[in-house]
């Protein structure tokens, strides 16, 4: 613990206030001492400058020019070693440098090299190697055959540069191991000195050193002798060549020089320093790179990239390096240039030095974590940001100090406060030069984030606040959104300051003002449908444009070019709207009337939609009543099987909201900018253009921002007419710009109120859970810091800062800004199965079989339902009031998910989605029951229980649910996915008799998939296979492996024999492979001498093999045949000598094997549940072939798991391995696909926030590394342990973290049939041709009371005359077909259906006559359907309105379950009263059976007919008409039911 606390104050503290420099124990001397000497360069260089030159521009040039060229140097030296290291020659330099420099080093020799005949000190001889023995690696192996594999390895790597010199020797040289140091050194040196006998010398100078071991000592007497030795053997190779007798006696009495210094090996710094004996020692060559200085030049270089790398931080490419010298130049230029101008003085010069110091050594070297990285690793954007935080400060400096020098800065008044520029601009300063001076200290404590995430925070809060925008994802998300938002606002500034610049009068509004609120509203709404990612729109850009350079396309370009299309329509009539409704002076001719009404309706509608109704829905409406007042239908229910119904008030919901974001507040926004505009023409309060940008400015955020969502618009302009009609009435300057500054005003007060109720909630004393020992030591100390707490409060709530619990205790700090996506980096969970692993993992381990990678496929699924059907439900009303950055928790059963609402826009909603551990810790477990138990059964109140009224909660439940920082949204909310049901495979098989169920099954399944295999015809044939089975064939072979076969497992053993063999087999598996073959389209010869039985016979040899083969030969115990069996289910098959004939072709395993052996999982587990159908051939044969095609049946780890489940597959089965915590298990899923019922909880967002900022602080900055820390125990008013392990990996434990999902309103169902989906021209076109077909319909009925019009827009021909009609009857072909349905449907009916039918068939002669105002007389007739036709007396209209239709056919369409209504009301209700009453008179209608009508020749007849034989016809008569409806649906919906009239005849 004080190590650690220590290695905090040296890292974390101290770094910070300097910019990353601190002494590192750690380091050698050389990388500290350049560390300190470069920080006080940097510190001295501007303060000496300062001090000794006048404020003159030659000393900002020596100082800008001095700082440039150093940060030049220093970036290019450490570039070109960097590229040295990838790219360079290392070379090992033989050297008497290298010996001298040996005395030098206070390290240890190492005996690690020496064998065990050399002594741990001093001099020993070795015998030398033969002249022509080969290189001295080989020698030194054959020497040591005894030493250890290992250590022959790193002693005989220290010859290989010996090799490369290829020196001539005569005589064998002497080799000794010289090892100085003691018995176990920690940096040691071995010398391994190659001695050559090249001439005599005088004996005194050698018997003075015969007797004497080199040491630390003399050995520097041994180097310098034996090169004196050196340089006077000029000639001693001749007198050996003239004696070479004289061999031996040289070797053994003279040394001689030295050749060469051949290793240095230095001991491996063991990780644990007290374990001495574990610590092994790895020699080490010296090696040095050349660095390339010109070319054909070099120098040795003896560094290492480590070292480098403590010394000074790598930037990877040529632009990080010119970034860094830029950036440096311009701290040097712009911190002088305040120097210059006397910003600062006395004591603060040196202050403000130190703070130019720091940021000049961050971009050299920074340290190694701070609160503000993003990870646990090196964030290279640290180095930049302190660097350009003090460049962004220092210009802003520069700026204000030269406004300030102006004379000539006016004095304005805004809000009834006079503001003086010159005072405003005085205080930014000083204040821009206190958090200046502040650096060390913001840097320290965190306050500023990442440059990037800085910039992120910075364009979306101006976007959001100035602009209407939504929330950025992304730092190139923000500048697209920044950017769009700057375009529309030039061109509507354009627009509006032509239309203002002039003043007009009340009777006339300029067309550019019409036409500016026209773009206004049109560009509001464009843009709060567009998603701030551009990575959408550019996909769709790209697969229009270059469609051949994308393979797939994404399936939300279909959905984005559907927006498109359908914004084009909605801003063309939106625009003209607009601009009528403008132009028509209606807001300034009733100024009073239409501001109040529109007043009065935005409030009542906001009311009711966004208070009263979700209210109502809540689980706990108003944290009183017990239960919801307005339930859903899947309330009461257990298992809702369907989709959730679209209730009442769920249409008046979404009802009500269109119309207050379509209607209500754009009419509410244009009144206000006509009203101001009007004004404004006459009038200027702050000048043209300020008064122009800040309309602009107003009137496209507060319609983006209604477009968007309107939830808390209504509160809004409630209170900004409170305040500034009533509180405040002289204060005001306009409607619109009050409603715009109220708009941000109340955006920060409701995260005020969020703030105080996370801290009052989290610091409550009756309800604190301590974490740790801490946590009860904080408690006390932060009452008295109540004031300070709301000082952070404030500021925090200002500048959109997490306030979070410092290490989860009730003392809050505050954190950097952050965006409302929070986390940095795009951190998303990759799953693990055999697509992205080895393969040497998947056969020797299982891949990825811990839990939490397999169960994360399931929240992976979640994302998908959310993403089509999230959008929808927020619309709905379904999760309450919402907004951006809320957090909401899915509960279920087992899953349990954080979901984080980001993007806001209209029509879409971008989240991301979090899922936790399916069997989390003891603290989840308690915060997860806490969100799951009612309260309803509460009686208590105080300390009493006197219960509670019908339908409300008691004192003490209201009181507690008041108390938390999360509320129930909904209890029964749909989402479809995947119920789990798992059984263990051990209880399941625990019995032989189970498990010989379970071979027979494996076996049949193999004949199965043998049989309906496409190559069935070719194995049979193939000539290799045929040989390789001719032992199969006979009748006496008998497979008696018994570690394989067993009578207790294999239903063909043969007890006598101790085997299995083709009798047996046929015995038990003929009848069913003759049942298969019967099966197949072309016969295949199935007895018992055939090649398809003499293959089955093999293949189920085979399979038991495998199998016996994969349990170790052990199938007999329980373990190693849920083992063997899951290797096989795996697809892991271990194939013996005597099967490899099935590599002939590996379908025969790929496709008939291993198919089978999960088949046969799902048959042993139905044989629970149906045990007397699959014991029939042709049951179990069916059974598998449903199966087949409707179960997906396979391993987790393959990726055609993920797959089927992704593709909403129905039913899935597989074994699963599982080891936890010592357990052993094998279960057996089975997924089910059916709708999920969640609890819907939506957490204080403050609250995560914080919760989210506190754990990032804790291990990241102070290191905090404990895995029970109290920060994270469970905590169940704030959910602390749920939601700091939502947090990105490592600082939480996620099971699965989604990618930024966006969810479109128009995949919803439910949503479309409401609103009939998005607008096209396809769909106008045809609603029009429709209704205009009607208004014809209509009028020429009105013109014609004695004619029947009605079936008009069911299609009309373009015929001269009604004579060229085609024949009026229908062919007895169809009505007979029509007939025989309708017979065969009525068969089936029960006898009290027809007894009905009958009772209410009447001839038609019994009928009472209709009047022609009621409806048409109509008989009822057979139910085979009578051809009624109009008599030519009947149709007496003009010529030319009859010459328009050549046929008018209509359909007689038979409801199930009842005959349709004669009555006129029915009729009319079908077709429109006035139509159909207007003059149809159907008449020479037989209402005797055999009877019809004959005048088929009449010109003018006009037939109803019935049946599918009349449809080419009519659409016919569809494409000759110059407009028809597209998908019109059939003509006429007539029925006559009279059974015993017969059809028709031509």
């Amino acid at each position: 613990m004080g190590s650690q606390v220590v290695q905090t104050l040296r890292q974390g503290v101290w770094a910070s206030l300097t910019g990353g420099w601190y002494h590192d124990p750690d380091q050698n001397k050389f990388n500290n001492s350049c560390h300190l000497y470069l920080w006080i360069f940097l510190l001295m260089l501007p303060l000496s400058l300062h001090l000794a030159l006048p404020p003159t521009t030659m000393a900002l040039s020596i100082y800008c020019s001095s700082i440039t060229v150093f940060f030049v140097l220093i970036k290019l030296a450490n570039y070109r070693l960097h590229l040295m290291f990838n790219e360079g020659e290392a070379v090992v330099r033989s050297s008497l440098s290298d010996l001298s420099k040996a005395q030098e080093k206070k390290s240890n020799a190492s005996d690690s090299c020496l064998p065990p005949s050399i002594s741990k000190r001093g001099l020993t001889r070795v015998p030398a190697p033969a002249p022509n023995s080969g290189s001295l690696r080989t020698w030194w192996e054959d020497s040591h055959p005894r030493a250890e594999h290992g250590q022959r390895e790193r002693c005989s790597s220290a010859f290989r540069p010996l090799t490369q010199h290829r020196m001539l020797i005569d005589l064998p040289p002497l080799y000794f191991c010289v090892h100085f140091g003691n018995d176990r050194p920690k940096n040691s040196q071995i010398f391994l000195i190659v001695c050559q006998a090249t001439m005599t010398s005088s004996k005194s100078d050698l018997e003075a050193k015969e007797g004497q071991i080199p040491n630390e000592s003399n050995f520097l007497e041994f180097v310098s002798l034996l090169g004196s030795l050196s340089t006077r053997g000029g000639g001693g190779s001749t007198q050996e060549e003239e004696k070479p007798e004289r061999k031996e006696e040289v070797e053994c009495k003279l040394l001689m020089p030295v050749c060469m210094c051949v290793c240095m090996c230095q001991e491996e710094d063991s990780l644990d320093d007290s374990s001495e004996t574990s610590t092994q020692e790895k020699p080490a060559r010296k090696i040095y790179y050349k660095l390339k200085l010109f070319p054909g030049k070099w120098i040795n270089i003896l560094y290492d990239r480590l070292t480098l790398l403590a010394l000074l931080d790598r930037n990877q490419d040529v632009l990080e390096n010119l970034v860094a010298v830029f950036m440096a130049f311009l701290v040097s230029f712009l911190g002088f240039v305040l120097l210059n101008h006397g910003c600062f003085k006395d004591f603060w010069i040196f202050q403000f030095c130190l703070v130019i110091a720091s940021c000049h050594y961050s971009l050299l070297k920074v340290k190694k974590s701070s609160v503000q990285d993003k990870d646990t690793g090196h964030n290279q954007l640290v180095a930049y940001s302190r660097a350009a935080y003090f460049c962004i400060f220092c210009a802003l400096i520069w700026v204000l100090e030269q406004l300030l020098r102006r004379k000539d800065l006016p004095v304005s008044s805004l809000y009834g406060v006079t503001i003086v520029c010159y005072d405003v601009l005085r205080f930014l300063r000083d204040l821009l030069v206190g958090f200046t001076y502040c650096f060390p200290i913001t840097f320290l404590v965190g306050l500023f984030p990442q440059i990037n995430t800085f910039t992120i925070y910075l364009l979306e809060q101006i976007d959001m606040h100035f602009f209407g925008g939504t929330a950025a994802t992304s730092l190139i998300s923000a500048v697209y959104s920044i950017l769009r938002s700057l375009v529309a606002l030039s061109l509507l500034y354009g627009f509006c300051f032509g239309a203002l610049k002039e003043p007009w009068d009340e009777q006339h509004t300029p067309a550019l003002f019409s036409g500016f609120c026209g773009l206004l509203v049109v560009l509001s709404y464009h843009l709060s449908r567009q998603s701030s990612d551009p990575s959408v729109l550019l996909s769709l850009i790209k697969s229009k444009i270059m469609p051949a350079l994308v393979e797939t396309v994404p399936h939300f370009c279909a959905l984005q070019k559907e927006i498109l299309l359908s914004d084009i329509i909605v801003c063309s009539v939106a625009y003209i709207l607009t601009f009528a409704i403008t132009a028509s002076t209606v807001f300034l001719s009733l100024k009073p009337f239409v501001t109040i009404v529109l007043y009065a309706l935005a409030g009542t509608v906001g009311f009711v939609t966004h208070y009263l109704i979700p209210q109502l829905r809540k689980h706990h409406p108003w944290l009183w009543i017990s239960h919801p007042v307005l339930k859903t239908k899947e309330y009461y229910q257990f298992e809702p099987r369907e989709d959730a119904v679209l209730m009442w008030f769920e249409r008046l919901y979404v009802g009500l909201l269109c119309f207050e974001k379509y209607v209500v507040y754009p009419a509410i926004v244009l009144s206000a900018l006509t009203n101001d505009g009007f004004a404004l023409s006459h009038r200027k309060k702050l000048g043209i253009h300020c008064d122009v940008l800040l309309t602009t400015v107003a009137g496209l955020k507060l319609l983006r921002s209604s477009f968007c969502n309107p939830s808390f618009q209504f509160l809004t302009l409630l209170f900004t007419l409170v305040f500034f009609h009533f509180d405040c009435p002289r204060a005001s300057e306009s409607f619109l710009l009050d409603f715009f500054i109220m708009s941000i005003v109340f955006h920060k007060m409701r995260e005020l109120l969020l703030k105080l109720h996370f801290i009052l909630v989290y610091i409550a004393p009756w309800q604190i859970a301590w974490g740790s020992a801490f946590h009860a030591f904080a408690q006390p100390f932060a009452v008295p810091h109540s004031a300070m707490l709301l000082l952070q409060t404030l500021l925090t709530t200002v500048f959109y800062t997490p306030l979070a619990p410092f290490l989860g205790s009730a003392i809050f700090i505050s954190s950097y800004p952050r965006p409302i996506k929070f986390w940095e980096r795009n951190y998303n969970t990759k799953r693990i199965d055999n697509s992205n692993s080895r393969l040497v993992s998947q056969v020797d381990k299982e891949t990825g079989c811990d839990d939490n990678n397999l169960n994360s496929i399931f929240y992976e699924y979640l994302t998908r339902s959310l993403q089509h059907s999230l959008c929808g439900d927020l619309m709905l009303g379904r999760w309450g009031n919402y907004s951006a950055g809320d957090c909401f928790i899915l509960a279920s059963d087992y899953l349990n998910a954080l979901v984080h609402l980001i993007e806001i826009g209209n029509g879409l909603v971008t989240f991301q989605l979090r899922g936790l551990e399916f069997r989390g810790t003891y603290c989840q477990q308690r915060e997860v029951e806490a969100i799951t138990e009612g309260v309803e059964e509460d009686d208590a109140c105080c300390c009493c229980e006197p219960g509670h009224l019908p339908h409300m909660l008691s004192c003490n439940a209201a009181f507690n649910l008041r108390w938390l920082a999360w509320e129930v949204m909904a209890t029964k909310y749909l989402l479809e996915g995947y119920s789990i049901s798992e059984n263990n495979a051990a209880t399941m098989l625990q019995v032989y008799d189970l498990r010989k169920l379970l071979i027979t099954y494996y076996l049949k399944s193999i004949i199965y998939y043998l049989v309906h295999s496409p190559k069935l015809s070719t194995w049979l044939k193939d000539a290799t296979i045929q040989e390789a089975l001719q032992y199969y064939t006979k009748w006496h072979h008998i497979e008696r492996d018994p570690q394989v076969f067993s009578v207790k497992i294999d239903e063909d053993y043969v007890h006598c024999l101790q085997g299995v063999t083709r009798a047996s087999f046929c015995n038990v598996y003929l009848e069913w492979i003759q049942h298969c073959a019967g099966k197949m389209e072309t016969p295949v010869d199935s007895d018992e001498d055939s090649p398809l039985v003499t293959l089955s016979y093999a293949l189920s040899v085979l399979g038991r093999r495998s199998l016996g083969t994969a349990s170790h030969n052990m199938s007999n115990s329980l373990e190693s045949f849920l083992y063997g069996f899951n290797t096989l289910f795996k697809g892991d098959f271990r194939i013996a000598t005597k099967d490899e004939w099935v590599f002939t072709d590996l379908d025969l395993l790929q496709k008939v094997v291993a198919p089978a052996v999960r088949m046969s999982l799902k048959l042993h587990q139905d044989h629970f549940t149906c045990l007397e159908e699959t014991e029939e051939a042709s049951i179990l044969y069916e059974a598998i072939t449903n199966y087949r095609s409707n179960l997906v049946i396979c391993h987790e780890s393959d990726p055609a798991w993920r797959k089927a489940v992704l593709s909403s597959r129905d039913t899935l089965l597989t074994l699963r391995h599982m080891i936890d915590d010592g357990t052993d298990e094998y279960k057996i899923i089975m997924l089910y696909k059916r709708h999920l019922s969640f609890k819907v909880i939506k957490i204080n967002k403050e609250c995560v926030r914080g919760l989210w900022a506190g754990q990032q602080q804790e291990l990241i900055f102070l290191r905090n590394r404990n895995p029970e820390r109290g920060s994270i125990q469970n905590s169940k008013q704030a959910l602390r342990n749920m939601v700091n392990s939502s947090c990105d990996q490592p600082l939480g434990y996620p099971m699965y973290v989604s990618p930024l999902t966006t969810s479109y309103a128009g995949t919803h169902g439910t949503l479309r049939g409401i609103g009939g989906g998005a607008l096209s021209l396809d769909a106008i076109r045809s609603w029009l041709c429709s209704k205009w077909l009607r208004v014809r319909k209509d009028n020429l009925t009105s013109c014609n009371s004695g004619m029947n019009m009605e079936d008009v827009d069911c299609g009309a021909g373009g015929s001269s005359s009604l004579s060229h009609n085609r024949p009026s009857s229908v062919t007895s072909n169809s009505l007979s077909q029509h007939r025989a349905r309708t017979a065969h449907s009525h068969r089936h009916r029960n006898a009290a259906r027809r007894e009905y039918r009958s009772r209410s068939v009447q001839p038609q002669s019994q009928r009472p006559p209709v009047s022609s105002q009621s409806g048409p007389i109509l008989d009822s007739g057979s139910n085979n359907g009578i051809v009624q036709r109009l008599s030519n007396s009947q149709l007496s209209f003009n010529t030319s309105i009859a010459s328009i239709f050549s046929q008018v056919y209509a359909h007689i369409v038979k409801t199930s379950g009842s005959a349709v209504s004669s009555s006129s009301s029915t009729l009319s209700l079908l077709f429109g009263k006035r139509s159909f009453s207007s003059g149809l008179v159907i008449s020479g209608l037989s209402a005797a059976e055999g009877g019809n009508t004959t005048d088929t020749q009449s010109s003018s007849s006009v037939n109803i007919a019935i049946g599918p034989s009349h449809r080419s016809s009519s659409r016919a008569t569809q494409r000759r008409s110059p407009c028809h409806p597209v998908n019109a649906p059939p003509l006429s919906l007539l029925q006559l039911s009279r059974e015993t009239t017969p059809c028709c005849h031509n």
